[in-house]
């Protein structure tokens, strides 16, 4: 097999990607940190059972929708749980499943946190872009992961399953 190595585009693109990535998620942990002394991943893990029914969502789906593994999810819900922002349940006809459910505490944290995180997210990102560069970023990364989830294929941000009406993850169970 060949090393198919990167044009000097591909490179200055790259770098630039990953120095934009690095920085980005920075700013965004310093935010919540302050704000809510906890990280990005946290803060998206109450954000997503806040958009849930009943709050609440299946542990494998949560891992789904945060595109992180299982046991990394059970480490941070584990941390959540002890600080009374979430708490587990047992899942009804799955004995062996349990469902992240996001507690009152939870929400409080999360409605006091979100408008700077809002803020530092727009500021970072959004105001730096051109409404056609935001659709391109879009377009971009929902190739990138589509690619990734399923290994190729055309990609429409409808395919992905946080972008699904009707994902088998948003029953609660």
């Amino acid at each position: 097999m060949t090393t198919r190595w990167l044009t000097p585009e591909e490179q200055r693109a790259w770098r630039a990607y990953v120095a934009g990535y690095l920085l980005l998620e920075d700013a965004i942990d310093r935010q919540l940190q302050q704000e809510a002394g906890m990280p990005h991943l946290y803060y998206s893990i109450l954000a997503h059972l806040s958009e849930a029914p009943q709050r609440r969502l299946r542990m494998t789906c949560l891992a789904e929708k945060l595109k992180i593994t299982r046991s990394r999810l059970t480490y941070a819900v584990a941390r959540l749980e002890k600080d009374g922002l979430v708490r587990r349940e047992e899942c009804p006809g799955d004995k062996r499943g349990s469902v992240a459910a996001l507690t009152q505490e939870g929400m409080a944290v999360l409605e006091r946190t979100a408008p700077g995180h809002v803020y530092t997210v727009r500021a970072s990102l959004f105001d730096r872009l051109s409404p056609e560069q935001v659709g391109q970023l879009e377009e971009i990364f929902t190739q990138v992961a589509k690619g990734l989830q399923e290994g190729g294929g055309e990609a429409t941000p409808e395919d992905l399953p946080w972008r699904r009406r009707s994902s088998p993850c948003t029953d609660g169970r």
